[in-house]
């Protein structure tokens, strides 16, 4: 039963300012780790003479934690804390493990040519940073109503985009000044910070803020956790066997190719394309992060709220889909550093536009009692297409090259363009309610009388 500690301070079920910006800042510290592993060690590896198939490689295996995340879902619908709420204890957990490879990474300093040590840092790190995310998802989809989604969205993955670009430009001037270790070990600074912030607020009213304080578990985390695993697999199960449930993995999967392709495509272009350097090629993606996290949490959440999230995905996707076209026929054009910056700030902000408009569909198909293991299953699917995509980099000799990348990315794109144009997916709340009093005013009708022929 929730115990009868005193209600004061910072409690997320309390206030809607504090839950949008808890997860916006908890996605900032979600991003810090993808910037490092994800942007700047590519650039650094690409200007330091790897090739296509090293770059992929370690983005490959940096990428795979994100579709093997399932079962992160799964343990912690089954096992977690409950008088700290469902979620932050995880996050704290999951926080710490990070910080601990991160020290470890730095210790040991690969150099470029050491592709399988990189391959399996940035694994172990981003395995760490899949529990959190898995937690913080979770928590998202306890916590928030649904009024509060769209925008709620555009606050996450706007906050994800500003802490993966301040980690790339940190990072990338870092490596370039420093060496490597000093970047790996600010990023670890940083996640640091993020703990003591998590120690400060509680999900529910009378939990505890650390294992030692006062406080006990509440009501509603009693009724729905699921004690057995057989429960939690059958409900699973169930909800993701719909046909609108299977129909929506291709369309998240569609999206997670193209981040999968085009965060190695950038620094390959820049680097031997263009002629930029480490540095360059992190600010302007950097820049390009900042730009893409500002629009989603204005844009991105106002245009979800506005018009719906289908009607923006597939805006999102027909500009995703035009992009690829237009790189993959002109490729000469990809000497022009305009030409370049404008590929990067528009495949960064339509990636994380598209994410955006997506999330709340995803959240309307998660049954409760276990939306972390369900809502993990669908981000899965989309982190296994980004894997899925490095891989394909890595081959892209036997795909057309660079340019036949494109057109590969494109074609994921479409086919979710496809289903989302033609598939119905569930809409907010008020589009049924308002279905509902129209089919009782038709029901209710005097009936029409006959004419006389």
């Amino acid at each position: 039963m929730a115990s009868a500690a005193p209600s004061a301070g910072m409690i997320l079920e309390r206030s809607r300012p504090l839950r949008l910006f808890t997860l916006f800042i908890l996605y900032v510290g979600q991003g810090m780790p993808i910037g490092l592993f994800w942007f700047a060690i590519p650039a650094w590896m690409a200007v330091n003479g790897a090739s296509a198939a090293d770059v992929g490689s370690v983005g490959a295996l940096t990428a795979l934690p994100w579709s093997l995340k399932l079962v992160n879902g799964f343990i912690m619908d089954r096992y977690t804390f409950l008088p700290m709420g469902r979620r932050r204890a995880w996050i704290l957990g999951a926080q710490g493990v990070m910080i601990a490879s991160l020290i470890v990474a730095a210790l040991i300093n690969p150099q470029v040519t050491d592709v399988a040590v990189l391959g399996a840092l940035g694994f172990t790190v981003n395995m760490a940073t899949t529990f959190q995310d898995v937690a913080v998802d979770g928590l998202a989809v306890d916590i928030m109503s649904e009024d509060e989604r769209a925008r709620g969205s555009g606050m996450m993955f706007g906050g994800q985009s500003i802490g993966i670009a301040t980690a790339t430009a940190i990072c990338g001037f870092v490596i370039e000044d420093f060496g490597a270790p000093a970047a790996v070990l600010a990023v670890a600074a940083s996640i640091f910070v993020l703990c003591g912030y998590i120690t400060s607020f509680r999900e529910r009213e009378g939990e505890r803020r650390l294992p030692w304080s006062a406080g006990g578990s509440h009501e509603r985390n009693l009724a729905i956790q699921l004690e057995a695993w057989w429960p939690l697999l059958k409900s699973t199960f169930a909800a993701l066997t719909k046909g609108v449930s299977l129909l929506w993995f291709p369309v998240i999967f569609g999206r997670g190719i193209m981040y999968g392709t085009l965060t190695g495509m950038t620094p390959l272009i820049g680097a031997n394309y263009t002629g930029w350097q480490v540095s360059e090629i992190s600010s302007l993606t950097a820049t390009a992060g900042l730009v893409a996290g500002v629009l989603c949490m204005t844009l991105g959440g106002w245009l979800g709220d506005r018009f719906g999230a289908k009607r923006i995905g597939i805006m999102w996707l027909v500009a995703g889909v035009a992009m690829c076209v237009f790189m993959g026929v002109f490729v000469p054009l990809w000497q022009d550093s305009t030409i370049f910056m404008s590929f990067v700030m528009v495949w960064v902000s339509v990636d994380m536009l598209v994410t955006v408009a997506l999330l709340p569909i995803s959240m309307r198909l998660c049954d409760a009692k276990v939306a972390a293991t369900q809502f993990t299953i669908y981000m899965a699917v989309s982190n296994f297409g980004i894997s899925f995509g490095a891989f394909l980099l890595s081959r892209e000799a036997f795909l057309g090259g660079l340019p036949g990348m494109f057109f590969v990315t494109g074609a994921g794109l479409f086919i979710g363009l496809t289903l989302l144009l033609t598939v119905k997916y569930p809409r907010r709340p008020e589009y049924y309610a308002k279905q509902a009093e129209a089919a009782l005013v038709f029901d209710t009708a005097e009936p029409i009388p006959k004419t006389a022929s």
